[in-house]
């Protein structure tokens, strides 16, 4: 083997080895400003859809979640809640919810929901922002409510009541009833709050 052979295959050994090299370094050096340029943590907690896992949840009870900052509640309700629902129409401002801005289409219906026994909806007053107390029938005297009270939403701040379809009153100052997010199923135990059916995280 002569001298050139040699120099050759040390030659090419050196350029592969220093082509690796240098290729890892770029990628090195690459990676904190690819990752940069994704959103953080924290915008995505602000923005994106939020997975809410209910197969814990029991009839009458409200879990919260938060999404965009604002506070999410999922009621189940009871199968007596679901009857005392229709109960409540003539005292109501929109019965029907045809303020089209406060619920997806999908829940423009009698219980404001995809599945009659979960209601999703922002927990946010609509007179001036305050955050209402849920108050079940069977703790109305609590609130200094009658007792036809059939169980439902009050805002401590300014009295607005909301049933449990989260629609409001006419008597009282909020102009529309509680906004219900996008929102949609993966399975019965497990729902997606910030998404419509059919979109994609």
């Amino acid at each position: 083997m002569s001298e050139n052979d040699i120099d050759s295959n040390r030659r090419r050994f050196l350029t592969t080895a220093a082509t690796v090299v240098g290729g890892v370094g770029v990628a090195a050096a690459a990676t904190p400003f690819i990752s940069s340029m994704s959103p953080s943590a924290k915008t995505k907690a602000i923005g994106a859809p939020v997975e809410v896992d209910i197969s814990e949840l029991k009839p009458g009870q409200r879990m919260i979640k938060k999404w965009r900052g604002k506070p999410i509640w999922i009621l189940r309700r009871s199968d007596t809640q679901l009857q005392e629902i229709k109960a409540v129409d003539d005292e109501l401002r929109d019965p029907d919810s045809e303020v089209a801005s406060q619920q997806p289409p999908y829940a423009q219906n009698e219980y404001r929901s995809i599945k009659p026994e979960y209601l999703v909806v922002i927990g946010i007053c609509t007179h001036l922002g305050c955050s209402p107390n849920y108050v079940p029938h069977n703790a109305a005297d609590n609130f200094n409510l009658s007792d036809d009270w059939q169980g439902g939403f009050l805002c401590p701040c300014h009295g607005s009541r909301f049933d449990l379809a989260g629609r409001v009153f006419k008597d009282v100052p909020a102009p529309t009833n509680l906004v219900v997010p996008p929102y949609h199923y993966l399975s019965d135990t497990q729902l997606v709050i910030g998404e419509d059916p059919g979109e994609k995280a």
